[in-house]
């Protein structure tokens, strides 16, 4: 039988989560867009919006008085779990030395609201920076101690094709607690569904109620969202399309629009690239600083006499076959999940899956 808490009781959620130190993440609604950010109360959430997503365009309208009504804004779990800044270390002046100090330890997490792409990213980015032989600390500390708290998708945005990736949109697995809002004549209510022993112990404190209509709550949703997705991408034989594609004419045509902005990059749920750079003061202080870099960048592949890729076809080619079809090489998937976040958020509505259709169909140079 389903068990459910009524919305009236959402405050309860929120403080069961932040206990034993843990800062709650969920989303809000600020300057025009869902952001994830610390929330202590219900009011702050972004409760009674629906965002309106199209190539290049994304806002915010008043709808239904859902709490997680609208679906994705331009951060994902990654601004929490792999910081776009990071103070790797810091050495201080000692006499005549040098003393160093490792960054504070990273907040305990629990975040709220995440829909069936992201936990698919993660996953992703748990296959890269856990899973790959090489260990990233700074993520794997954060990784360790979040709780994933998902809210099943009840419809589709224009940009969303999660379906073509198998990565929704039903949330089906890799979360703590599952979340599915309902809203009919019987009230406004959220059902709940553990999928960990600390989910369990969580909903086991939450004022829960029966409601045996609510059952399939989650894959009726799941089903109305998929029905609205018109966006799909064929991924049967893409990566060898692609691959096929290299010397196609298409790149030069897509980076007559492309700025080289990347801004995809950044917005993207699994892309991992970093750059390292040591900062200095005047008090003779230094940091080990690392950030989100892009292939983008025209300097991210500089080496002794310039760059490897000059051209920004050559850079939009890599960043979309890196994407589709050689991470199958590197972590045997695909390192897209369908979200919809580059299409949305590229000043230039540059649409990645309009895009790799036709670079994977173009006509071939022969040169």
């Amino acid at each position: 039988m389903a068990r459910a808490l009524p919305i009236t009781h959402l405050q309860a959620l929120l403080d069961r989560l932040g206990a034993d130190g843990r800062t709650v993440v969920g989303p809000v609604a600020r300057d025009g867009a869902v952001v994830l950010e610390p929330v202590r109360i219900v009011d702050e959430l972004a409760q009674g919006w629906r965002d309106e997503q199209a190539p290049g365009r994304y806002r915010l309208v008043p709808g239904e008085p859902r709490v997680f009504g609208a679906l994705l804004g331009p951060q994902s779990p990654k601004t929490w779990l792999y910081p776009a800044k990071l103070t790797l270390f810091r050495a201080e002046r000692d006499g005549a030395s040098f003393r160093t100090t490792s960054p504070d330890r990273p907040p305990r997490l629990a975040l709220l609201g995440l829909r069936a792409c992201d936990l698919a990213a993660i996953r992703l980015q748990d296959r890269v920076l856990l899973g790959s032989g090489v260990e990233d600390p700074a993520y794997a500390s954060r990784r360790r101690e979040v709780l994933l708290v998902a809210v099943q998708c009840h419809r589709s945005a224009e940009t969303c094709f999660c379906a073509s990736m198998d990565t929704g949109p039903e949330v089906s697995s890799g979360y703590d607690l599952r979340l599915t809002e309902v809203i009919d004549e019987r009230g406004h209510r959220l059902v709940v569904e553990a999928g960990s022993e600390a989910g369990r112990a969580i909903a086991a404190d939450l004022p829960l109620v029966d409601v045996p209509h609510d059952d399939d709550a989650a894959s009726r949703q799941a089903a109305e969202a998929r029905a609205g997705q018109s966006k799909s991408l064929r991924t049967e034989g893409l990566r060898e399309r692609l691959l096929d594609a290299l010397r196609g004419p298409h790149w030069d045509e897509v980076a007559t629009r492309c700025l080289g902005c990347a801004g995809c990059t950044m917005v993207c749920p699994t892309c991992f690239c970093t750059a390292v750079a040591d900062v200095t003061d005047a008090t003779g202080a230094a940091e080990r600083v690392r950030r989100w870099d892009s292939c983008f960048h025209t300097e991210f592949t500089h080496v002794h006499g310039g760059p490897t890729r000059a051209e920004l076809a050559a850079r939009y080619r890599q960043w979309l076959t890196h994407k589709l079809a050689t991470w199958h090489d590197q972590f045997g998937t695909s390192g897209c999940v369908g979200c919809g976040r580059c299409t949305t958020w590229c000043p230039a509505g540059i649409d990645l899956v309009a895009e790799a259709e036709r670079a994977a169909t173009a006509e071939r140079r022969t040169e």
